[in-house]
């Protein structure tokens, strides 16, 4: 069965070039701007990530006029993941895929927090990976509560956000943030 296409996997294969060398430079200098804003956030620097892409500034203007365009690709690309992780994980018990997707979707909230701040309010991009992370992963949580290990006095959009206040708030390490994540599981589970 093909996977389910959502509208921010249109976005994102839309903007990825056709051509192979082309195609190469523009997941490079994705996953440079990912790192980048990873660590400085949403004042990281264009020549830094070109430098870190191994490619030149122009292949980065070429493929993102804009600093806006880079932040609303890297975004889109990062949601389309997301996506994607839910139905990879969709075979495994509701209990497990659930806190596996969680444990990728924290990741993610350190990204997409450099780039809310950077495009400054509402984006067309948001409300397409809105509705793509809601049709893709939504179903994770459902399918918890509904196997009675995810409690039900609550919604996606309530794990959301306990995922991002928990990763709001800087940690220590990986090991302190997944320690205070695994809290906020404990939470979320059905009988505790």
């Amino acid at each position: 069965m093909p996977a389910q296409q959502f509208p921010v996997s249109e976005i994102v294969a839309a903007q990825r070039p056709a051509r192979r060398d082309a195609a190469r430079n523009y997941d490079a200098l994705l996953a440079a701007a990912r790192e980048a804003f990873a660590e400085h956030g949403s004042d990281a620097s264009l020549e830094d990530i070109a430098r870190r892409a191994e490619v030149g500034i122009g292949t980065l203007y070429r493929n993102f006029p804009t600093r806006r365009a880079l932040f609303e690709s890297v975004y889109a690309d990062e949601v389309n993941a997301l996506c994607r992780s839910a139905g990879e994980l969709a075979g495994l018990e509701p209990w497990e895929a659930l806190t596996a997707w969680v444990h990728r979707f924290a990741g993610y909230m350190v990204t997409k927090r450099a780039v809310r701040e950077a495009l400054e309010g509402e984006s067309e991009i948001f409300q397409a990976c809105r509705e793509s992370m809601y049709g893709a992963c939504g179903p994770l949580f459902q399918r918890a509560q509904q196997a009675g290990v995810a409690r039900e006095d609550m919604d996606f959009g309530d794990l959301l956000r306990l995922v991002a206040g928990v990763t709001a708030t800087s940690f220590t390490d990986d090991a302190q943030r997944d320690r205070v994540l695994a809290i906020a599981l404990d939470g979320v589970r059905a009988g505790r």
